[in-house]
């Protein structure tokens, strides 16, 4: 509010400096919401909260075993939540691109910068776990598979994207064996189907 019988002169500065303020918060909400990796968003539609890269909290640095309802033992992210992978026929790593709109469904899980290969937690086997280079960046594999989160999973412990047919594929969590969990099945404690039989 300007006073009444203020000086002119002050009263301009006071106006432009307002209006520059206001200008500067409208930029710095618009520059908050790019990514070169694409945009990514929950089931809620708003963009997940993710760690800043090169922090060891970073859902890619390290995978765990876990319990998922309906799954049962599952590898998980360093979140705690249930990891995907896209197949085909057999077939490892169908295309999930940025481009196709895959990644705002199931994003990527990219290590973070300095990190060339994931670390095991509880109930894992470390030399399952690896990392895949494309377009400039580093990916998170186990058993060869690249690994995804599912934007409909809002918290640790859930499985809703289990079974999924989307982006030419099937959708499935993995055992501590790196196989997938087909449709119907759990994972138990027991080792269960070898890794073979899938190609790139």
């Amino acid at each position: 509010m300007i006073a009444i019988g203020a000086p002119r002169a002050a009263t301009t500065r006071r106006m432009a400096v307002g209006a520059g303020l206001g200008l500067a918060a409208v930029i710095l909400t618009g520059c908050g919401s790019g990514s070169s990796g694409g945009p990514s968003v929950t089931s809620g539609g708003q963009p997940p909260t993710t760690p800043a890269a090169g922090g060891s909290s970073s859902p890619a640095a390290k995978f765990s075993l876990a319990n998922v309802s309906g799954l049962g033992n599952v590898v998980v992210d360093g979140r705690g939540r249930t990891v995907y992978i896209l197949t085909k026929a057999g077939k490892k790593n169908l295309p999930c691109t940025d481009a196709s709109g895959c990644t705002t469904y199931w994003p990527d899980l990219s290590l973070p910068t300095g990190l060339k290969r994931p670390t095991a937690g509880s109930g894992l086997d470390a030399s399952l776990l690896g990392s895949k280079r494309a377009n400039g960046e580093i990916y998170a594999t186990y058993n060869g598979w690249l690994l995804y989160e599912y934007a409909g999973d809002s918290a640790a412990g859930q499985g809703h994207g289990e079974g999924i047919k989307t982006f030419g594929g099937v959708w499935y969590a993995l055992t501590a064996q790196g196989t997938p969990v087909t449709s119907g099945a759990t994972a138990g404690s027991s080792s269960s189907s070898s890794s073979g039989g899938y190609g790139y």
